[in-house]
């Protein structure tokens, strides 16, 4: 399971969503945000992990509904929980950009635009409610934080015996 894991991450490298980072960076800092703030593992993989629908070995960058790509992905191999956080990632930038308006405003610009064409801030009430919603904000939270050249990241062995210790 690490293996693959490991060939998804690396495939990341190069692969650019945002301006200033690339796919493989974005993710271990990401993990390393979540490691920052002490949280649990599920949350941490899930930080990880939750932009590997951008892998060219899922569906590759600018491919749409790149989150269901990663949470199709993910459920089988580490449960419900890791899947559903990443897959969530979107519909919390949405809900924290319709609650916070300073949220929305400190957005990247390619984060601005996808928002957009994620079909804006909204407050999707069953999200809200979901019982893992604020480890999602958090999540995305990490996500929006780990777009910074040159930060320290975690190591793909970190995030390999956490992918370890959860593998279904």
């Amino acid at each position: 399971m690490s293996a693959e894991v490991a060939d998804l991450l690396r495939s990341m490298r190069g692969v650019w969503d945002e301006v200033d980072v690339d796919e493989w960076d974005h993710a271990l800092q990401c993990a390393a945000r979540a490691l920052d703030d002490d949280a649990d593992d599920e949350l941490v993989l899930a930080a990880a992990l939750h932009d590997i629908g951008h892998s060219p070995l899922l569906g590759g960058p600018g491919v749409a509904d790149h989150s269901k790509l990663a949470g199709d992905w993910l459920r089988p191999r580490f449960g419900e929980r890791v899947a559903w956080l990443a897959g969530a990632h979107v519909a919390a930038k949405r809900h924290l950009a319709a609650v916070d308006a300073d949220y929305g405003a400190a957005l990247s610009p390619v984060s601005k635009m996808s928002l957009s064409e994620q079909g804006g801030s909204a407050v999707d009430p069953a999200f809200a409610a979901h019982p893992w919603c604020a480890d999602a904000l958090q999540l995305r939270r990490f996500d929006d934080a780990a777009k910074v050249p040159g930060a320290r990241t975690a190591s793909l062995d970190t995030v390999l015996a956490i992918a370890r210790r959860l593998a279904r």
